[in-house]
């Protein structure tokens, strides 16, 4: 199970690079179809470029349970936490290099998000091996994947006016209605 399990995390990591970089552009590709901003980056905020984690390793997820089912402990958890580790990269090396250096660096934001997903699935990889947690992990990660799928749908729609959710090339938040 370890040599599948490893090979599953890997080609779920490339997934999750490879359809992130493309839900990048697809919003705009479709002509901005509405209800796609739901789950593709709508504008360059910092927000946006988050949910090219989050949905991408979702979907994968999905998809991944049923290949790992009854074979793994901690699933939800394990995911729950390659998210919050990839996101929490891209946002830890956005801010922290644009506040030394005072201006973006496309090289390094998307560097950030390849090694926040690849340290996201190594983490994933290693609480699917480990010991079973208890029963309320599974139910609070459960609660949390929800609450953040929600929140990213709500904030693509209605975003607060606050800086991680602004577009930097138009000043707009969420999708602009023109």
């Amino acid at each position: 199970m370890n040599r599948k399990l490893l090979s599953i995390e890997i080609f779920g990591a490339l997934f999750v690079i490879m359809v992130g970089a493309l839900f990048h552009f697809v919003f705009d590709w479709s002509n901005q179809w509405l209800p796609l901003g739901a789950i593709v980056a709508v504008n360059e905020s910092v927000w946006e470029h988050l949910k090219l984690v989050y949905w991408p390793l979702l979907f994968f997820s999905i998809m991944e349970y049923f290949a790992v089912k009854g074979e793994v402990y901690n699933f939800v958890l394990s995911k729950l936490t390659a998210i919050i580790i990839a996101e929490a990269t891209i946002l830890f090396t956005f801010y922290s290099y644009t506040a030394i250096i005072g201006t973006e660096i496309l090289a390094v934001d998307i560097l950030s998000f390849v090694i926040g997903v690849i340290l996201g699935y190594i983490a994933s990889y290693k609480l699917l091996k480990w010991k079973k947690a208890p029963n309320w992990t599974r139910i609070v990660s459960m609660l949390v994947m929800v609450f953040l799928g929600i929140i990213f749908v709500l904030f693509t729609y209605f975003p607060p006016e606050m800086p991680i959710f602004q577009d930097p090339e138009t000043g707009f938040y969420g999708i602009f209605f023109i």
